[in-house]
């Protein structure tokens, strides 16, 4: 695999942390150089079965299907690997010996076993993946620009957006990027940097982790943080003379949804995971995977629309080497508990019926094992031609496997599914109309999303 390169994209100015983001540990970026006043059509509506809320549980990395959702037992050893399948709630449906507690869970979710694509390369498959639409001018690591494709907390935000300063979305907890690059579809794209989601940068599962000034701070009234954001203008009253700029319009903008979310106690409360009982912490376990998805149930209940739930930094599933170890002994099994106990927290809360749940990652790995270390054990390298996705809630028909992937998990034999009807699905969910007309930053007219929304996952 080609070795990584600087890439360009994202200016400086666009990296820098602005608005709320120091203050309360949660980054937007800034503003761009040239400011994208892409905007829905006239007449654009939401359409569609809506849920309240889209969890994106994102491997990041891509997590081995062959390995996890759809194993292949009686093929050669090279293609099977080392895991042995188990039998599901789903007659004639295996998942591998990783999975058991979910393999019990399988009659509450679909498994989506068809995904494909051809972008073999993280960054331009991470976009294609968290954006429903193929990245413009896509090469090899081109990262992330202000000519992307929103993500779906950044189309929410510009189409929908909740009225009550509920963030219309929340990334969490890790911020993908590495020293050289940013993954793209992480932002908002051509809409702009006011529709960035909330970036939250510290550990659940850490002991110290609390988002820094999200609530009041003790002896802390409200009348005082008035005070603050009045001084806060008056320090930058200068820049605010320009309020006839987008810049300028942004900065003020993201000053004000940071004190709406100070003085908002329902956004506070989400982020303090001290609230739980210690017994329900544990269930999901204690690791950031576990607190990660616990985090992601209470900011379901804060009403947040989009929510992606990072399991694992950049690459964190990409195991060219030494694959089998990595997966079980520190990936699969905390994913296995962590999201087996989410999907039982949201049914028992009543909440599973208006949200769905995906886990997904930007593709699969190779059928076949190899060595990219020849001094390291076996792994899988990339592969977009076929890779699974586990769907749930918000009238999803559990108990269900779409498509079916050939003799070796290399490709569809029946049923593909791109990217972009994942996209349609989610958009669908959320009640925003997939075809959605949007300007871009030259004030063309764009198709929002170009995929077929997955019917099949909802009537069976």
């Amino acid at each position: 695999m080609p070795a990584h390169r600087p890439g360009i994209g994202l200016h400086r100015r666009e990296m820098l942390q602005v608005g709320y983001s120091g203050a309360l540990g949660i980054g937007l970026l800034g503003a761009p150089r040239t400011t994208a006043f892409a905007r829905p059509a006239a007449g654009a509506k939401a359409s569609g079965k809506s849920g309240k809320s889209v969890v994106l549980i994102w491997t990041s990395g891509a997590m081995s299907h062959l390995d996890t959702l759809d194993p292949k037992p009686d093929a050669a050893a090279e293609i099977r690997g080392e895991f042995a399948a188990i039998d599901t709630k789903i007659p004639g449906v295996s998942f591998t010996e990783l999975m058991p507690k979910l393999s019990e869970r399988a009659n509450k979710f679909a498994v989506v076993r068809t995904l494909t694509h051809r972008e073999n390369n993280h960054l331009v498959a991470s976009h294609h993946v968290t954006t429903g639409r193929q990245q413009p001018g896509a090469f090899f690591d081109k990262v992330a620009s202000r000519d992307d494709w929103p993500c779906f907390a950044g189309a929410v935000n510009a189409l929908r957006a909740p009225q009550d300063g509920t963030p219309a979305g929340v990334h969490v907890p890790w911020h993908l990027f590495s020293p050289t690059l940013v993954w793209p579809g992480q932002h908002a794209g051509f809409l702009g940097p006011k529709h960035d989601p909330m970036q939250l940068h510290q550990n659940p599962n850490a002991k110290d982790f609390n988002v820094e000034n999200v609530g009041p701070a003790a002896g802390l009234d409200v009348d005082q943080l008035d005070d603050r954001a009045t001084l806060l203008k008056t320090l930058h009253a200068a820049q605010l003379r320009l309020a006839g700029t987008a810049e300028a319009m942004k900065l003020d903008d993201q000053q004000s949804r940071a004190f709406r979310l100070l003085t908002g106690g329902k956004m506070a409360t989400a982020f303090d995971l001290t609230k739980e009982d210690a017994k329900t912490r544990d269930a999901y376990g204690r690791h950031p995977f576990g607190q990660t998805l616990l985090l992601a149930r209470r900011l379901v209940e804060a009403g947040v629309p989009m929510i992606q739930a990072n399991m694992g930094k950049s690459q964190a599933w990409d195991n060219h080497d030494n694959i089998f170890n990595q997966l079980k002994t520190q990936l699969v099994p905390p994913l296995d508990v962590a999201l087996s106990t989410f999907l039982d927290d949201l049914q028992q809360r009543g909440l599973l019926d208006n949200t769905l749940v995906v886990l997904v990652g930007e593709f699969g790995r190779t059928p076949k094992l190899s060595k990219q270390n020849p001094n390291a054990a076996v792994g899988r390298d990339h592969w977009a031609s076929c890779f699974s996705a586990l769907v749930a809630g918000a009238g999803v028909r559990g108990g269900q496997v779409l498509g079916k992937s050939d003799g070796i998990g290399a490709y569809p034999s029946v049923n593909p599914f791109s990217p972009d009807d994942l996209g349609a699905t989610i958009y669908r969910t959320l009640g925003i109309s997939p075809d959605t007309e949007l300007h871009d930053r030259l004030g063309r007219p764009v198709t929002l999303n170009l995929g077929k929304p997955i019917d099949a996952l909802f009537t069976g």
